[in-house]
């Protein structure tokens, strides 16, 4: 059995785990490589294996960096089954199509004003393409032993970090590999913690916060005071969020300000018609999170819904205070370029950061503090008020990390700490060797070994 590491090794982005036996291969995760550009080149080569050759793909969870590849694997000869959740199968049907258009309109965009050096200047794949995709997915329950080739069965069990979210348990003739997926928080504002890990032989874990650990912060209260002060002024906030997650847990946090007159009662507007559609989602899958029924529709209601490009346009008319949350949440794409854009030359206005910031990304380069930051194809100043909201990351820290894999009935016979910047990474691996006497391994891009 050989298993080969083809993403979401030396970075946190791109995941794919190439899994071979007896003839089959199967992949777990598909995703996307973000951040610097030389990762996200990587993007338009070639899958390093035959798509049309791959009998299966299971996914962790719906995040672009898990999944955003599915279009391109598809594309080029993919016909199997992608298996997954039932909340990640319907996150993806809103997430990869919207992934697809969104590229279409930056493409589009860099063409009209002549900022690719490419001419023209091609999506990476279209709406189309990402729709074909979804007639891939297969809605798998979590906890149940599921039939993947023969001589393989995989079990999704919840890890928390968002709706949906597993690690996966492939029992491969008697030896059992276990991929975390990304680990969520015991202490998470909407989703429970992960389920304890299982007996493995080996182990796949991720290592994002691998190195750190989460602040014993208020966050909430520490967005209320952002949002305070940047009221006081005359200016806006706006926010990079993930629209599967953090968005919903933002929305959470400012109905609970207004609630009690923590915050003033200035306008709060999502923009990100996928976000939109995945707080929807989070009232029908109220069984897989914290949030009641009124906490729920509170959630909901606390923002205006901006779902046409012409209502995004007129956000950049406002002339009074308002907190605008938009897409991406580590600021790679999507409408929440055009609001910092206009609000980042203005120092009245504040831009708060949520979440992992991968290198190389606009958002990373704002939280180091750069002054300039370029955004189609323009060097905008950076004059607007930058906060890192610590302590809303959706993943576990390391030492969380450490206490979910205590949870094994026995050690595993080996570790590869993947999903993680190489600082991060090898510190896992050391605290893993230390404090559970286990042996880990940092895989690098595009090792395979032998299992």
């Amino acid at each position: 059995m050989k298993l080969g590491f083809l993403g979401a090794a030396g970075t946190v982005t791109g995941s794919k785990y190439l899994l071979e036996h007896r003839g089959r291969r199967m992949l777990v995760d598909c995703g996307l490589f973000q951040g610097w550009k030389a990762l996200r080149e990587m993007n338009w080569e070639p899958l390093p294996f035959e798509a049309s050759a791959v009998d299966a793909v299971l996914l962790t969870h719906a995040h672009l960096d898990h999944s955003g590849s599915l279009p391109l694997l598809v594309r080029q000869g993919y016909r199997g089954p992608v298996l997954a959740t039932p909340p990640t199968v319907e996150l993806c049907r809103l997430l990869l199509p919207d992934s697809g258009r969104i590229q279409e309109e930056d493409a589009a965009f860099a063409n009209r004003h002549h900022t690719s050096r490419h001419e023209p200047a091609q999506p990476l794949y279209t709406e189309e393409d990402a729709r074909t995709a979804l007639r891939r997915l297969d809605p798998v329950p979590f906890d149940a032993p599921t039939p993947v080739v023969p001589g393989v069965t995989a079990t999704f069990q919840r890890a928390g970090h968002i709706l949906g979210a597993a690690s996966v348990l492939l029992d491969v003739e008697g030896h059992r590999l276990f991929f975390s997926g990304d680990v969520g928080r015991p202490d998470d504002l909407v989703m429970p913690g992960p389920a304890p890990v299982p007996a493995a032989h080996s182990m796949v874990v991720e290592s994002t916060y691998g190195d750190r650990l989460h602040p014993a912060l208020d966050a909430e209260a520490a967005l209320g005071d952002v949002i305070t002060r940047t009221a006081a002024r005359g200016g806006s906030v706006v926010v990079p969020a993930f629209a599967v997650g953090r968005a919903q847990a933002l929305l959470f946090m400012l109905h609970r300000l207004k609630a009690r007159g923590a915050i003033p009662d200035l306008p709060v507007f999502l923009d990100s018609p996928m976000a939109i559609d995945m707080t929807a989602i989070y009232h029908h899958y109220r069984a897989e999170h914290r949030l009641s029924a009124q906490e729920c529709a509170g959630m909901c209601g606390v923002a205006e819904m901006v779902r046409t490009p012409q209502q995004s346009r007129a956000l950049g008319q406002l002339r009074f205070p308002a907190v605008i949350v938009s897409a991406s949440g580590m600021a790679t794409g999507g409408r929440v370029l055009h609001h910092l854009r206009q609000r980042l030359p203005d120092h009245r206005n504040s831009v708060v950061l949520v979440g992992f910031q991968a290198g190389g990304t606009r958002g990373a380069r704002l939280l180091a503090g750069e002054r300039m930051l370029r955004i189609f194809g323009e060097d905008v100043p950076v004059k607007a008020e930058v906060v890192a909201l610590e302590g809303l990351s959706a993943h576990a820290d390391a030492a969380q990390l450490v206490q979910w894999l205590s949870t094994a009935p026995q050690p595993p016979q080996r570790v590869f700490v993947t999903h993680g910047e190489p600082a991060a990474a090898d510190a896992l691996r050391q605290r893993i060797g230390r404090e559970l006497g286990w042996s880990a391994t940092v895989p690098l891009l595009g090792r395979v070994v032998e299992l």
